[in-house]
């Protein structure tokens, strides 16, 4: 489980006893506590942080979220990059991992909106952290794109670093969308609709 989850469950695991002692005196207080206990449990579900097999194969891409597939296709006003958006449901794991092994050369957070993760121009408009990750002469971008409900993007590395593929980079709390920009030596192997696995789903491989 992410670490982020604990603040969260400790407040509500002490409202649960709290109401349970009310409950001694006005029933209602079991029902409620009841309640808590059952959004913690969501919360404790929504931060777990599963170990992933990543792929061994040599110059692959792996997906850097779970969730759906939602925009596949060439990036304006670029040569031959590709943009990649993957939609996080509720239910979906909300770790971010690192799509290819290299060094962080740049972090920027760009504050922004919140409209729903789905739109298009959610990661022009929303409140996000832009990860770039070089390895030699090959660069990828990946975004960290809040939405309607989610309000923080964290980030778990900093500029400098050097990461291996499908390394942890940080999580999204509740729904939310993350990008990744592909240069133009990669061939992208899904599709909108497809469902991917962070560190696990291959969705691009290098052509040179």
């Amino acid at each position: 489980m992410a670490r982020e989850a604990y603040p969260y469950l400790g407040v509500l695991l002490s409202l649960a006893v709290f109401l349970s002692f009310v409950g001694i005196y006005f029933p209602v207080g079991f029902y409620l506590a009841a309640v808590a206990v059952a959004v913690a449990a969501f919360v404790a579900y929504f931060f777990r942080d599963p170990e992933r097999i990543v792929p061994k194969e040599e110059g692959i891409c792996v997906a850097p979220a779970d969730g759906t597939v939602t925009r596949c296709e060439p990036l304006d006003g670029s040569e031959g990059a590709y943009l990649i958006s993957i939609f996080l449901s509720p239910l979906d794991v909300h770790i971010n991992r690192a799509p290819i092994a290299g060094r962080i050369t740049r972090v920027d957070y760009v504050k922004g909106r919140f409209v729903p993760a789905t739109r298009q121009d959610s990661s022009l408009i929303n409140e996000q952290n832009i990860v770039t990750i070089e390895d030699g002469a090959c660069r990828v971008i990946v975004k960290q794109v809040a939405g309607i409900v989610a309000r923080r993007c964290v980030l778990w590395k900093r500029e400098g670093e050097y990461v291996s593929i499908g390394e942890r980079l940080g999580l999204i709390k509740f729904s939310s969308r993350t990008d990744l920009v592909l240069p133009s030596d990669f061939k992208v192997s899904v599709k909108t609709g497809d469902r991917v696995r962070g560190g696990v789903t291959i969705i691009a491989r290098k052509t040179r």
